[in-house]
């Protein structure tokens, strides 16, 4: 079984989550840290709870959520996986941290590209990836059809859809793809957003003004 552990990092308020299971791997998406303090919070529920990180898995390459990524990779020594269509907003990364009040040492510079139909695996546990692009070209969605649930990154929140006016932003796609790829799953299944609360997939296909 999947434990989810959420922390609400930097001044965007995004959900970082680490996934971790009974063997003690773990996997962190959206390591959004963005100073000294967060980093340590991620690091002590690590150490505390003796996990092995095995990758980082990112949602999307928005600035937002890839703040603590280069920090917690070297840390680690572990890989960066992220959708190919997202690359150039990391290389466009200092530009996007200055802009937003952030400073970028470096861009985070991706070990592997990831896409609809591969895996993450961390100990006896896996997720299902899902391309849904519109919020940005390369949104993935991390699903867990055995513990029901799913990270949905900035595409889908509690009443709500992610933008779509951003850099490679599209409105029609990213409503076909919750429609098509997300209200077809069971409607229990709990969504974890990349801001703000969680909700269920009965909750957005009965009352999301979006998608009624």
């Amino acid at each position: 079984m999947i434990t989810i552990k959420t922390f609400i990092f930097n001044s965007f308020q995004v959900n970082t989550f680490i996934l971790h299971d009974e063997t003690g791997n773990a996997i962190i998406i959206d390591p959004a840290c963005s100073n000294a303090n967060e980093i340590e919070l991620l690091k002590q529920y690590i150490a505390t709870n003796s996990l092995i990180p095995k990758c980082i898995a990112n949602t999307h390459g928005h600035i937002d959520h890839i703040l603590g990524v280069n920090q917690i990779m070297n840390f680690y020594k572990i890989p960066f996986k992220v959708h190919y269509d997202d690359l150039f907003l990391l290389q466009t990364a200092k530009e996007a941290g200055t802009f937003f009040g952030f400073t970028i040492d470096s861009i985070p510079i991706p070990t592997d590209f990831i896409k609809e139909g591969d895996k993450i695996e961390f100990g006896n546990s896996s997720l299902d990836l899902l391309h849904i692009p519109g919020h940005s070209p390369g949104s993935i969605v991390f699903y867990s059809p055995s513990d029901n649930f799913l990270i949905a990154g900035d595409v889908l929140f509690r009443g709500s859809i992610g933008r779509t006016d951003l850099p490679g932003g599209n409105y029609e796609s990213l409503i076909d793809g919750i429609k098509s790829k997300l209200l077809t799953l069971p409607k229990e299944t709990v969504v974890y957003s990349g801001h703000g609360p969680s909700t269920t997939i009965q909750y957005e296909h009965d009352t999301n003004p979006f998608l009624i």
